[in-house]
């Protein structure tokens, strides 16, 4: 490859300041935020959520190459914008020396600028010696899977068959689908709809439709009077698991942002409580059922501690859509990979038992709980509910299909359902 010419400046407008940005939100990561707590959140599209989510995405293989290159920077921004640049570099879509250029200029940007030089001589060596550091990369164990060692080792003995595929899931970019308001729409019709404004898409569940490429909600025909809503395929699964009648009382706890309240009133005139511990969430609910033009009771607390907010009348349904470690929907989150811990699993199974023992006691008896996450954790899942069911003689497991563990895939994401009966 021919050197490049380090006083040349490219015209791209934006790449620094994208890079510069992402490394940003790269480092806050690495220090231990989350995306979701950042003010400087990124756009629902665009290239910065694409050089954070990608950067992200591929945990540990930046850092691999960057400490080959004999990088011993004690600043933590550059690492990151190092990582950005490498992420850039590797996604095709910018030239290199364009990608070089502009993280050179970005380092001024991150208040850096002494570190031009230094940035300039890593790229240009990750160039020269690319099929090198990528085998390098590869032969790391986090490197080739780009999940935490821990994660990896709970997958390979929990799914001996399957880890592989769950790993190579979580770095692919997630699948967008729909679900269809059988309130306003046939699922033929709106199909019918999208083929018109030349949007392909399949079905891939009762009311759910696959795009074959992601795009802006705002490009949706109806998204706005409602007749749409984004929702995974695989969270499409409670709705029907819950096997909710007309005129029965139903509690979605832990209901933020609303997309399985929305279905759930979609699917039956029931009266439904929507119940979560954070205000903030709970207007997020509000405004997903104002687009939907349906109505339900919103309600501030603790799922686990009814006491607390619950009326006294028992509910035909809940939903116990429980907080976890998230590792199902983990290419939506790439940030969970740097975030979570071996420890935090167990943690999580604690609470998640905590909040089934306090909603035990608001079900009717004959009535149904279902156990949701969005985890591929055993401990979460069949641990907690194992756990559950030991303790309590008066539940009893129903088995439908399509519950259980789902593992994340092509069309879908990684979930866990299982269905508790209330005995008398």
């Amino acid at each position: 490859m021919a050197e490049l010419n380090t006083d040349q400046r490219i015209d791209t407008p934006g790449l620094a300041r994208l890079l510069a940005d992402a490394a940003s939100l790269v480092s806050q990561v690495r220090e231990g935020r989350s995306l979701a707590d950042m003010p400087a959140r990124p756009a629902p599209a665009g290239g910065l959520l694409d050089l954070t989510y990608g950067t992200l995405r591929r945990f540990r293989r930046g850092a691999v190459i960057v400490s080959a290159l004999g990088s011993r920077s004690p600043d933590r921004p550059l690492d990151a914008l190092l990582w950005c640049a490498l992420y850039a570099l590797q996604s095709g879509r910018y030239a290199s020396y364009t990608v070089v250029d502009q993280a050179v200029q970005a380092c001024a940007l991150i208040g850096l600028a002494r570190a031009r030089g230094f940035v300039n001589g890593i790229l240009r060596s990750y160039l020269r010696r690319r099929v090198e550091l990528d085998a390098l990369a590869d032969a790391d164990l986090e490197g080739r899977w780009q999940h935490p060692g821990w994660w990896i080792a709970t997958l390979r003995k929990s799914y001996p068959d399957a880890w592989s595929d769950v790993l190579e899931a979580g770095n692919t970019h997630p699948p967008m689908c729909l679900r269809v308001n059988l309130r306003r729409q046939t699922v033929a019709g709106y199909a019918a709809r999208l083929a018109g404004a030349g949007i392909a898409v399949r079905q891939v569940g009762d009311v759910a439709l696959l795009l074959e490429h992601p795009m802006p909600v705002e490009r949706l025909p109806g998204f706005s009077e409602g007749e749409v809503s984004v929702q995974d395929a695989g969270a499409q699964r409670a709705a029907s698991l819950l096997d909710v009648r007309a005129g029965q009382r139903v509690l979605d706890a832990c209901a933020a942002p609303g997309g399985k309240t929305g279905h759930i009133l979609e699917t039956a005139d029931v009266e439904l409580t929507a119940l979560d511990a954070d205000p903030a969430r709970c207007r997020r609910i509000e405004q997903n059922l104002h687009r939907l033009g349906l109505h339900a009771e919103l309600r501030v607390g603790d799922a686990g501690n009814p006491l607390a907010w619950w009326d006294g009348r028992p509910y035909d349904r809940i939903l116990a859509d429980v907080a976890c470690s998230s590792s199902g929907i983990v290419r939506r989150r790439p940030d969970i990979k740097w975030l979570r811990r071996e420890a935090d699993v167990s943690g999580y199974a604690e609470r998640q038992t905590a909040l089934l023992e306090g909603l035990w006691p608001v079900l009717r008896v004959n009535g149904k709980l279902l156990y949701a996450t969005c985890s591929v954790f055993p401990a979460e899942n069949e641990g907690v509910i194992k756990h559950f069911l030991a303790r309590r003689p008066d539940a009893r497991r129903l088995d439908p299909a399509n519950a259980g563990q789902m593992l994340p895939g092509a069309d879908h994401d990684g979930f866990y359902y299982a269905l508790l009966e209330k005995q008398p």
